[in-house]
């Protein structure tokens, strides 16, 4: 597969002014047309979700895969909602129980929206890989959302599978804007979502696309959990998205991720 490196000439950055010129900016992600799931109550009000590492699987052109630089966010059509399909002339889809997540993001001070904030989410596949590294031939299970007048952004992806070592998690970076999300340099919070354990149990015991994580998930807690271990309980509650649904018709969830800006 081809890969994107800074001064790539063609993809985002090519394409990011003609669409906004040609739809706006609320029409990048979930801003035209859609009406967004109504958000239930979350457990935490305004708490600012802190830092967390990005991994080793970001391809947001800060890290290198075999000596070359991985970028997904100069690629054509990273702009999207659904980020279950590969982009950029790769055809892979992503296999899995569906999850449609409504984010808002908030400042932290003062609770209100972040309006025209990109943020770029990634995680694994139902088995625990990671595309654009496990998966070479396929950048599945990435995307970035432009948030719209109340904050809001939608994504429809899977429910990441769990491997060995690590919490059911979804990463995501956030930007001051779409124009500034062509690298991961110039990120303003890059951090994780937490999964909750009632859904991923449900999830992991019932689909065989999951057969992986009915190894893994037994043998990691929240408190054991690299990353999410040294968080504040009111932190854990801001990171986990508030869901429902069924394994066999899927999952909506909704969550505010506030930025201390």
């Amino acid at each position: 597969m081809p890969h994107d490196t800074d001064d790539h000439d063609l993809g985002f950055a090519h394409d990011l002014p003609r669409l906004i010129g040609r739809r706006g900016m609320l029409g990048l992600l979930g801003g035209v047309g859609l009406t967004m799931v109504t958000q239930p109550a979350v457990a935490a009000d305004c708490v600012a979700v802190p830092w967390e590492t990005a991994g080793p699987f970001p391809a947001d052109g800060t890290n290198r895969r075999s000596g070359e630089v991985v970028n997904a966010l100069t690629q054509a059509g990273v702009i999207r909602e659904d980020i279950r399909p590969s982009f950029n002339g790769l055809t892979p889809t992503a296999d899995g129980v569906p999850v449609t997540l409504d984010i808002t993001l908030s400042d932290a001070a003062s609770c209100g929206a972040l309006s025209g904030h990109a943020i770029y989410l990634w995680h694994c596949d139902a088995a625990g890989r990671y595309s654009m590294y496990d998966l070479p031939d396929a950048n599945f299970l990435r995307g970035v959302g432009v948030s719209d007048a109340q904050g809001r952004v939608r994504v429809q992806t899977i429910l990441p599978g769990c491997y060995p070592g690590r919490w059911p998690h979804i990463h995501f970076e956030v930007f001051e804007s779409a124009e500034a999300a062509v690298t991961g340099r110039a990120t303003i919070l890059t951090s994780q979502i937490a999964l909750p354990e009632d859904i991923c149990a449900a999830v992991y015991e019932e689909d065989p696309r999951y057969a992986a994580s009915t190894r893994s998930f037994p043998r990691i807690s929240l408190t054991r959990d690299g990353i999410f271990r040294n968080n504040s309980e009111a932190e854990i509650a801001q990171q986990t998205p508030v869901m429902e649904g069924t394994v066999r018709d899927g999952y909506r969830g909704a969550m505010t991720i506030p930025l201390a800006l």
